[in-house]
């Protein structure tokens, strides 16, 4: 059990005394009692969690230590405590920097007991939160990327450039190859790993929508907009934010964004305030941008300012033995996620793996090794665990007992997943109205 240092200053020994008695009540508090402001300021090496600092002492007044504690160690709490009801002071103390002021009474010792606790929640939630964000970087490592091919190694020796400035980045490769993986690491290992990263795929938003997602909206901007809306380029401010597909943005809401980009700044619609921005914009495709522009789908000045640092993930398919090696990985994180015993691939197992095209990349690759690492019975995954046709729902699901409505369901689905919800690929490729799929989407049809 970590424990919970509060020093409590207080020159009334039995007041102290009473008040240290009373927080240790809680096993998880250590707590350290002075009579005078010396002794505590020569212990404060210690970095306690917390402070309850009476504010007439026989040698400082406590507006001199606070400031001093403020100055010099600004993350700590200094709780103020007074024998006097004194709202002005009270006023001034909180300015100066004091968590909160109280005065003695009879419920001082329950007071200081709750706000005890409450600093002490807020530490345990700060720590976690530190956890959390060192785990993600570690999640995101360049270590994590997994390959030895030279494709590979190209990819990452531009996102080693892409941490020394600050420059877009371009982020092409064919569905399933890791486009968003690679931008979460170009974030997590910048110095802007502290700050939000914002992932929106702008393939998976309604043209009519794209705007207000991106920029926020104010009350009463629209038919429906009941409260101020902070868009995505807001929440990501300081950090990244990553436009997933942006080759499906339309002509005009691509203008809006080169405006936003050019001038680093924005107005939510329906708003006369401008927001500043400092954000660092990633963004991918699959599609070729170039081409787009040539035929008109694409605007050239947002194609030039967007560039910046142009990373081409290649298709698992030209990656050779890189495809044996995450093979590995994906068996030894399922195992270890499911708490199995891990499991080699058997030469005969390599062999095929290494023999397939992946029209899914990555993302198929990992699906066939976790359904065989199931199929497995021994220590081996052997050939017949490798089902590649069972990564495809489309060659099993026509033999089910469906109705003409539930095929069509199922159709939609699997291409949109083949299409990483890029709704308006899905809309061309199967010849459908893309309201279509949006209604099904909303309506939680597939």
């Amino acid at each position: 059990m970590s424990s919970f240092k509060i020093f409590i200053v207080e020159d009334d020994r039995f007041y102290g005394e009473l008040l240290k008695r009373h927080l240790q009540l809680n096993p998880e508090n250590e707590v350290v009692l002075f009579q005078n402001g010396k002794d505590f300021l020569n212990q404060m090496y210690q970095k306690p969690d917390m402070i309850s600092l009476d504010y007439r002492l026989p040698d400082f007044t406590g507006d001199i230590i606070l400031k001093k504690l403020h100055a010099d160690y600004p993350e700590i709490p200094v709780v103020m405590v007074s024998g006097q009801e004194d709202v002005k002071t009270a006023v001034y103390l909180i300015k100066e920097g004091a968590y909160d002021y109280y005065v003695k009474d009879e419920d001082t010792k329950d007071r200081l007991w709750h706000i005890a606790n409450k600093i002490r929640e807020n530490k345990k939630l700060k720590n976690e939160i530190t956890e959390l964000k060192e785990e993600v970087g570690k999640k995101y490592n360049f270590s994590n990327i997994i390959g030895n091919s030279s494709g590979i190694k190209s990819v990452f020796a531009l996102m080693d450039r892409a941490l020394k400035a600050k420059i877009s980045v371009t982020i092409t490769g064919e569905t399933g190859t890791g486009k968003e993986l690679v931008a979460k690491a170009i974030h997590y290992n910048s110095v802007r790993s502290a700050q939000p990263f914002v992932a929106v795929n702008v393939a998976a938003i309604p043209s009519e929508l794209i705007e207000s997602e991106l920029f926020g909206y104010e009350k009463g901007a629209f038919t429906g907009a009941n409260a101020r809306k902070i868009g995505k380029f807001e929440q990501a401010n300081g950090g990244t934010l990553f436009l997933d597909e942006i080759g499906e943005m339309n002509i005009n809401m691509q203008s809006k964004l080169l405006r936003v980009l050019q001038e680093n700044e924005l107005t939510r619609l329906g708003g006369n305030e401008t927001v500043k921005l400092d954000v660092r914009l990633i963004v991918s495709t699959h599609r070729n941008l170039a081409e787009e522009v040539k035929q008109g789908q694409f605007r050239d000045d947002l194609y030039y300012r967007l560039l910046g640092l142009p990373i081409e993930l290649p298709p698992l398919r030209q990656r050779g033995t890189d495809i044996i090696i995450l093979a590995k990985y994906f068996a030894d994180e399922f195992c270890r996620e499911n708490k199995l015993k891990p499991k080699n691939l058997s030469p005969d197992t390599q062999k095929k793996l290494i023999s397939y095209s992946y029209p899914g990349n990555v993302r198929e690759l990992k699906a066939v090794v976790e359904l065989a690492t199931v199929l497995s019975d021994g220590d081996e995954i052997e050939p017949d665990n490798i089902n590649f046709n069972a990564t495809d729902p489309i060659a099993n699901f026509l033999s089910a007992d469906c109705s003409l409505e539930e095929y069509n369901r199922r159709i939609i689905s699997y291409f949109l997943q083949k299409n990483d919800r890029n709704v308006l690929e899905t809309a061309k490729q199967l010849n459908i109205g893309k309201s279509t799929i949006y209604r099904m989407l909303k309506n939680s049809e597939i």
